[in-house]
């Protein structure tokens, strides 16, 4: 069991569900919510569960919020509440600081005012959503920049017993296949001569456009 802790601020569906998959995981979590319903509601999924105002730089400081390794505000509408959380952790020393944001204008307010990571829940579930539905073989998508993604993607009937030297990605396409999962297996860097059947999942990190232009022509 990790002695890495974290500290949850706002349980919301998104807190919520990071704060129970920290603790499930076997982390530390201390969840903080302003409402006293909230915190019984999760106060088995949890650590510790305080009822308390993230905005009241008092409060933060006696729950000992410093000596958390990890911070997440996951306020949910109320953007004031949200930067100026923000704003006292980063002054009352916490090392590491993640925030939810509403929107890419927030998301740069939260950055200037002291956030060390800002997460898009919506905008990136809609993403992947978007992707599912256009592109079925796509499993999964996660955006590593406004250009370049990391998708995973299943091999189709064309890709059957070719290696991927034969399918020549990287030359063809410019992005590189980083693993191939077959069933319960995951093989991590494949080589050239390495074979992919139909249904195995590919995890490819490339530009947008080329991972497009691939799932139009090969997949």
């Amino acid at each position: 069991m990790s002695t890495k802790t974290f500290a949850i601020i706002g349980m919301g569906r998104f807190g919520s569900s990071v704060a129970k998959a920290l603790y499930e995981m076997g982390y530390d979590v201390m969840a903080i919510d302003s409402s006293e319903e909230r915190i019984q509601e999760h106060i088995q999924y949890v650590t510790y569960a305080v009822q308390a105002d993230s905005t009241d730089e008092k409060a933060m400081k006696e729950l000992g919020i410093r000596n958390f390794d990890t911070v997440v505000v996951a306020i949910g509408a109320d953007i004031h509440s949200s930067i100026l959380t923000t704003l006292i952790l980063r002054e009352l020393g916490v090392k590491n600081i993640t925030v939810k944001a509403q929107n890419e204008r927030h998301g740069k307010v939260l950055y200037k005012v002291g956030a060390d990571k800002v997460v898009f829940p919506e905008r990136d579930m809609g993403n992947r959503v978007a992707h599912n539905l256009v592109s079925p073989n796509v499993l999964d998508f996660i955006e590593l920049a406004e250009d370049y993604s990391v998708v995973e993607i299943v091999a189709g009937d064309r890709m059957d017993g070719k290696s991927l030297a034969e399918l020549n990605i990287r030359a063809k396409f410019g992005f590189n296949v980083i693993a191939i999962k077959r069933g319960a297996e995951i093989n991590i860097a494949p080589r050239a001569e390495d074979t992919i059947l139909t249904d195995d999942i590919l995890v490819v990190v490339g530009e947008n456009s080329d991972l497009k232009r691939f799932e139009r022509e090969i997949v």
